[in-house]
């Protein structure tokens, strides 16, 4: 038998056994690398349930009609639905799920993504054209039709239409925001990032912190908020001005504020954060040594963040609601990281969860090996999120 013959069996064998689709991409000149959040939280109340559901469809550079109605686009993110409490470092939602719907962009979308830049993995990010860009989000049932096959009526709702400025080469990322929770004002927050341009250390996990809620949002009544027991201390909301105190905690198997901690490192200040949802500066970044514990053995360490937020005046030791009420008058909050965040919280805790900043992967000949990461952690109206950006680390040796 020709051995052509076979060696082309045997591929489309493989192909259709795979599912495998080639995918042909538009190549971008001169790129920028961006990742777009949806941010509108939806929550099912009596004085909610006639507002639009913000599941919408991105479009960079647009053609739209006499109407105004997208016909078509250079960049088209469909599907676009409210984020995850966790971005991870890499994109781990293609092919994870049955569903079309995209807690970030890209996502799921099998797009040209960015390089390791400066040692650091973008492709979490994708590319898109630089210069002077317009960018729309459209409101769209939320159903499985791709966008530009639904009804024309359907097609009409535009939330946002505005132009951006990209440079090529730098990385961005934008919030789609409630900028006031009363007038319900949205609008769109464009952050260049700069992590890949500073001096990083290898043996220091980074976190910067960021109040994006709406104007308002703390001050409104309950019922307007979700109700749930998972957002512990962060679902009625926090003021617009709180310190940060980091607590680092030796062991991941006690999930308790009253655990042991490393030496130096119980109820530590270690940032500030105002809310900001109108000006795109990047927030400092603070650090912390992963090899604080003396358990630690240069290879990987077990040791967990926490992070209390209090007003200015408070701090841990003077903190009275540990083991109260969640509903603080918005004057303290409270995140654990660990492990994978997968944990029911302690009811005794009132802490969010949230995966550690710290990332144990089979490296090497190390399984695990403990890396450092640079993290942000964003308060949106009464939700906690987390974006974790990793170094390039060696593949693992079996």
């Amino acid at each position: 038998m020709n051995t052509t013959f076979v060696w082309l069996v045997a591929c489309n064998f493989l192909l259709l056994a795979s599912g495998c689709v080639k995918v042909e991409y538009s190549k971008i000149k001169e790129p920028a690398y961006l990742r777009v959040f949806n941010n509108l939280n939806y929550v099912q109340t009596l004085g909610s349930k006639d507002n639009k559901v913000p599941f919408f469809c991105m479009f960079i550079n647009p053609v739209v009609d006499a109407s105004g109605m997208p016909v078509s686009a250079e960049i088209v993110g469909d599907f676009l639905d409210q984020r995850d409490a966790y971005a991870p470092p890499y994109p781990s939602h293609i092919g994870t799920s049955t569903s079309v719907n995209n807690p970030e962009y890209p996502g799921k979308e099998n797009v040209l993504v960015g390089p390791i830049l400066n040692g650091f993995d973008l492709s979490s990010w994708a590319q898109v054209p630089s210069g002077k860009v317009r960018i729309m989000f459209a409101y769209r049932p939320k159903n499985t039709v791709p966008f530009f096959q639904l009804e024309n009526h359907l097609k009409k709702d535009i939330l946002i239409d505005t132009t951006i400025n990209l440079t090529a080469q730098e990385v961005y990322t934008m919030h789609l925001l409630q900028k006031d929770f009363v007038t319900k004002r949205t609008g769109v927050l464009l952050r260049q990032e700069i992590f890949h341009k500073l001096p990083l250390s290898d043996s220091l996990a980074y976190v910067n912190f960021y109040n994006m809620s709406g104007k308002g949002y703390w001050e409104a009544d309950k019922s307007l908020k979700e109700d749930n027991f998972l957002l512990a201390s962060f679902q009625w909301g926090m003021k617009d001005d709180m310190n940060v105190y980091l607590s680092l905690y030796e062991d991941q198997n006690i999930l308790n504020h009253k655990g042991p901690t490393v030496p130096g490192y119980k109820g530590k200040y270690f940032a500030n954060v105002k809310l900001n949802t109108e000006t795109a500066v990047v927030n400092p970044y603070s650090s912390f040594p992963i090899w604080a514990s003396k358990s630690s053995n240069g290879i990987t360490t077990n040791i967990w963040p926490r992070f209390d937020f209090f007003v200015p005046g408070m701090d841990v030791a003077s903190n009275p609601f540990f083991s109260g009420s969640t509903d603080n008058g918005g004057n303290w909050v409270s995140v654990n990281c660990l492990q994978n965040g997968k944990i029911r919280m302690q009811s005794n805790d009132n802490a969010a969860i949230l995966p550690n900043l710290l990332v144990n992967i089979h490296s090497g000949k190390n399984n695990p090996a403990t890396f450092a990461t640079v993290n942000t952690i964003e308060v949106v109206n009464g939700k906690v999120y987390l974006t974790t950006i990793q170094r390039k680390y060696a593949p693992p040796i079996y």
